[in-house]
């Protein structure tokens, strides 16, 4: 079994009566229909429905545990020591000490990850060091079954959940009430509008570095993000690859011919024409 540690991870402890009041009506995850051994993905949106912050939730006692990007926690923390107001809820932020991820065929112990269950890969998370694995294996991992992370593949502020596939993983609650830019997330998702989502991208040469454009007859739809060899993740325009790839133009990664592929698991086509974007 694979257990790589991730050092660059921290927590924020949620506590207090209202805290699961508090976070429900804040962040994009559905807390209510949250399971005991399960850790989901979430986001506090802008209110133009943009990612401000990303972070992994799960259940912790009575309270909750926000698992983010060391960089990421202070930033967190202020942000929802904003919105408390006179809500009874309290905030523990931890010292750094990173996340073990660890994955098998069969479940091992720890919450599991439901971006990985849905590509039916059991992994869990686990604070701590508990394993010392290679980081490229995980990162191999998650390119193949396109789960991209912020800072890596997407920078913060620039992305809509739906980009990210937080839509489909669990990260995005349709059946709650209101939260900061849901008013925009649920217009996106109703309306079939969102354009932009994860590709894992296969080169025919080991790919160019992270960030380099991704195009198809001088056009770009898109640009690097986590690479692995010749393997990669990208958030692209899906319509302008849909129209390449019915075309038979060559999709480029800076010099390198690719093939983009979205992940198996979703459920989404390239559409065949640019008014036809999967939803």
């Amino acid at each position: 079994m694979p257990a790589v540690f991730l050092k660059e991870r921290s927590f924020i402890h949620v506590t207090g009566a209202e805290a699961e009041a508090f976070l429900h009506n804040l962040i994009t995850t559905d807390l209510v229909s949250l399971g005991a051994d399960e850790v989901r993905p979430g986001a506090l949106l802008t209110p133009q429905g943009k990612i401000l912050f990303d972070f992994m939730i799960r259940r912790d006692g009575a309270g909750f545990l926000i698992e983010t990007d060391t960089a990421q926690q202070e930033g967190l923390l202020k942000r929802l020591t904003m919105y408390r107001l006179r809500a009874k809820v309290e905030f523990t932020a931890t010292e750094a000490e990173g996340v073990t991820v660890a994955w098998a065929d069969e479940a091992g112990e720890g919450p599991k990850d439901s971006r990985f269950l849905k590509a039916g890969v059991a992994l869990t998370r686990v604070a701590g060091q508990h394993g010392h694995d290679s980081e490229a294996l995980y990162d191999a991992l998650r390119i193949a079954n396109g789960i991209a992370v912020s800072g890596r593949d997407f920078p913060l502020q620039d992305a809509f959940p739906h980009d990210v596939l937080m839509d489909l993983n669990g990260g995005l609650g349709f059946r709650k009430g209101c939260y900061i830019g849901q008013e925009v997330v649920s217009r996106m998702h109703h309306r079939g509008t969102a354009r932009r989502r994860v590709v894992t991208v296969s080169g025919s040469a080991d790919l160019p570095s992270s960030g380099t454009d991704l195009t198809a007859g001088g056009k770009p739809m898109g640009s690097l993000g986590s690479v692995v060899g010749s393997k990669g993740l990208a958030i692209i325009r899906i319509d302008r690859a849909g129209e390449a790839i019915a075309a038979g133009t060559p999709i480029l990664a800076g010099d390198v011919e690719v093939t983009v592929s979205l992940p198996a698991w979703s459920g989404l086509s390239f559409p065949a024409s640019a008014d036809e974007a999967s939803a």
